[in-house]
């Protein structure tokens, strides 16, 4: 929280400060002149003096309020304090500007008659400035410390969501380690080249995720290259029984996506609708560029008489959370269960 005064920090501010200043000074010489019929000269040095030195002290107000909210007072001690600060305030500003004055115009009797039943008008408008500086500054810090909250809320915002990102991406590897690691453990005694070759598979799309933990974004064309590292891996697994086709048109490879988005997608489609079948089961993705967006289309035969897999996994449930996250919508991935086909959407916007 800064102490300095926000007049003094802000270009903008400090001419509109003079320039208000220069105002209240012209208009202050003009009733001076025009309704006390007070010479040209003197009414300019009055208002000169005057508006001068409070404006020098008002400059000086923004010190005394940042220090009072320091110790966080009660609202009774600060309506104490900023009445005890004003008579101070308003007593040397009349008393400073009345000796200033005198002291210029000795010769002047009218003048300085004027200048002594003047005072308590002149105490009143001194009350005035006084309750608009403070009014000011308050507005000011209290402007300051909620940009200040808000600033805080967003980094710690910012946090969370990095974190509960770094969760969901975490649970990826586990889960498809499992099931990978289940078939290795079986290929190892029926056909042990089939498991070797798994296993340098295996190992290149986890070096890919991660590599990829701290970069929340990359092509299509990159995700889609570990997507294939992925389905060689689930071809040693399930052989002729999945059947991948794609359909992805040039343009689309550029696009930005959230990294490790497809594989939950695609492993979702091979669980249900894969896993339980003896005959071929196609899963197909297409993506088509729409102006503003990228829409991925996942697609997978689908028996909706046939026993699901036990747990619920990762899937559908992490990818709409991290939509949520990245994007702050939750409309960007839809499932559509038909009578033999599920697809799964993807919306994602290009910015």
């Amino acid at each position: 929280m800064t102490t300095l005064n926000p007049v003094s920090q802000n270009k903008n501010y400090l001419v509109t400060y003079l320039m208000i200043w220069t105002v209240i000074i012209a208009l202050h010489t003009l009733i001076l002149n025009l309704f006390y019929e007070i010479n040209s000269l003197v009414s300019f040095t009055d208002a000169l003096i005057f508006n001068i030195l409070f404006m020098i002290i008002g400059y000086s107000l923004w010190f005394v309020i940042r220090f009072n909210l320091k110790e966080k007072p009660s609202i009774l001690d600060i309506i104490f304090n900023h009445l005890l600060v004003a008579l101070v305030v308003i007593a040397f500003w009349l008393a400073a500007g009345y000796f200033i004055l005198s002291y210029i115009n000795t010769n002047n009797a009218d003048y300085l008659s004027f200048l002594r039943q003047s005072l308590p008008w002149r105490g009143v408008t001194g009350l005035f400035y006084y309750l608009i500086f403070v009014l000011f500054y308050y507005l000011m810090i209290y402007n300051d410390d909620l940009q200040e909250k808000l600033k805080m809320e967003n980094e710690l915002q910012n946090l969370v969501t990095e974190a509960e990102l770094n969760a969901l991406k975490s649970q990826i590897n586990p889960h498809f380690l499992f099931n990978s690691l289940n078939s290795i453990s079986s290929l190892t005694i029926s056909n042990p080249d089939k498991a070797q070759e798994m296993v340098i598979k295996l190992s290149d799309f986890l070096r890919y995720s991660l590599s990829h933990d701290k970069n929340e974004q990359t092509s299509l064309k990159e995700e889609f290259d570990n997507l294939l590292r992925y389905l060689e891996i689930e071809k040693v697994r399930f052989g002729k029984r999945l059947n991948f086709i794609y359909n992805i048109p040039e343009n689309c490879y550029q696009a930005r996506i959230p990294n490790m988005l497809l594989q939950p997608l695609i492993e979702n489609s091979i669980k249900h609708g894969v896993y339980n079948s003896s005959e071929e089961t196609e899963v197909e993705i297409q993506c088509t560029d729409k102006n503003d967006y990228l829409v991925i289309e996942i697609t997978n035969d689908y028996d909706p008489d046939t026993k699901k897999p036990k747990g619920e996994g990762v899937g559908l449930k992490n990818i709409k959370k991290r939509l949520q996250l990245i994007y702050g919508r939750s409309d960007l991935l839809e499932t559509i269960a038909e009578k033999m086909v599920f697809k799964a959407i993807l919306t994602l916007p290009k910015q």
